[in-house]
């Protein structure tokens, strides 16, 4: 394994999960600027001069900002293969970050009107999935979101959409948006009907509210894993509860700032939550609006954080162990990951150094 110019290992040959994903936000910004003016449609600025753009989602009017920046994206995808290259290329994306299984998240309702409902547009996204991972070799699964600002019917629409597809290439089911919108109660009976499906669930939560909305997500959702989850740390109670009940949280660094949920790098709470006791698989989000892919977080957080090569391993065995991938991927891939470490410790002499 080569290392590098600092003496430190490979980020992208260090095997990982990612867990984290957007479907529109997955999207190359070359490919972004490309369909919009095959179709002539208009992008503002932050998406093309001023890329990628300066978002603060601290109130209302940010979070609109940045829902109108990815609706405006979104609009560019207007055709089956418009859909099969965003994958493709998230897959490929992914693959040169060392990613060995990519779970990419969906809300079906955003493009059925277009793709004719969103059972075919489902239909569509898992062979589009199926022809990356064939193509790219990354182990793959979808996982179907609502969206918190639709009503909880739709919710449930979309759950059974999900159940139909549970060991078809859907893995989990979610809840997205912005947080501090409708009530998380009234989307229990969703996440049951996911539930009983065996599906893993994955709602957000902990990011724009505080410790109370990962508290609501456990207690009604019942979640396995965490979107964001971070600020379960203002409560210590919280976080022992996270821990003490298994539940993973996918951390996404960049987009954690670039929201305005830190003011820096620094202040993301990787290791407080790892020393709690928390497994964490960092996450793009939204690589399109963010600016920076899977590899990129590790990469800014061993900047930042003066993270080591052993902390890094660590939080790519974190990310397999919470994914969905099969058991047998997680075992050969974590082999990869010990692989990984030993062969930095090997070539710089010294045990999970430390960046400097």
């Amino acid at each position: 394994m080569r290392l590098t110019e600092n003496g430190a290992g490979d980020i992208a040959a260090l095997p990982k999960a990612h867990l984290h994903l957007h479907f529109t936000g997955s999207m190359r910004h070359t490919t972004l600027l490309e369909l919009a003016e095959r179709d002539g449609i208009g992008l503002p600025h932050a998406l093309v001069e001023e890329w990628p753009p300066q978002l603060v989602a601290t109130d209302e009017k940010g979070w609109f900002r940045f829902q109108r920046l990815y609706d405006v994206a979104r609009s560019v995808l207007r055709t089956e293969d418009d859909i099969r290259r965003l994958v493709r290329e998230a897959a490929e994306d992914d693959v040169r970050d060392g990613s060995v299984w990519t779970e990419i998240q969906v809300d079906p309702s955003g493009y059925g009107a277009r793709f004719g409902g969103i059972s075919a547009f489902t239909d569509l996204v898992i062979d589009a999935v199926r022809d990356a991972t064939a193509a790219t070799g990354l182990g793959m699964g979808v996982v179907i979101a609502a969206n918190r600002t639709r009503h909880p019917l739709d919710a449930r629409t979309l759950a059974r959409l999900a159940a139909q597809y549970a060991g078809r290439g859907v893995v989990g089911f979610g809840l997205s948006n912005d947080e501090r919108r409708g009530t998380t109660a009234d989307f229990g009976t969703a996440f049951t009907i996911a539930d009983r499906a065996g599906l893993r669930l994955v709602p957000h939560a902990g990011e724009l509210l505080g410790p109370t909305s990962v508290t609501h997500a456990l207690d009604s959702l019942h979640a396995h894993r965490l979107g964001h989850g971070v600020r379960a740390v203002e409560d210590p109670r919280v976080l022992d509860r996270v821990a003490a009940a298994g539940v993973a949280l996918e951390v996404c660094p960049t987009s954690n700032v670039s929201l305005g949920v830190y003011a820096t790098l620094d202040e993301v709470p990787v290791r407080t939550l790892i020393d709690a006791g928390i497994d964490v698989a960092l996450g793009a989000d939204d690589p399109l609006l963010f600016g920076s892919r899977l590899a990129g977080q590790y990469a800014v957080l061993r900047a930042a954080q003066d993270l080591s090569d052993g902390e890094l391993a660590e939080l790519a065995r974190m990310s397999l162990r919470a994914s969905a991938a099969p058991e047998d991927l997680v075992t050969t891939s974590t082999r990869a990951v010990d692989a990984w470490l030993s062969a930095t410790e090997e070539q710089t002499g010294q045990p999970g150094m430390m960046a400097p």
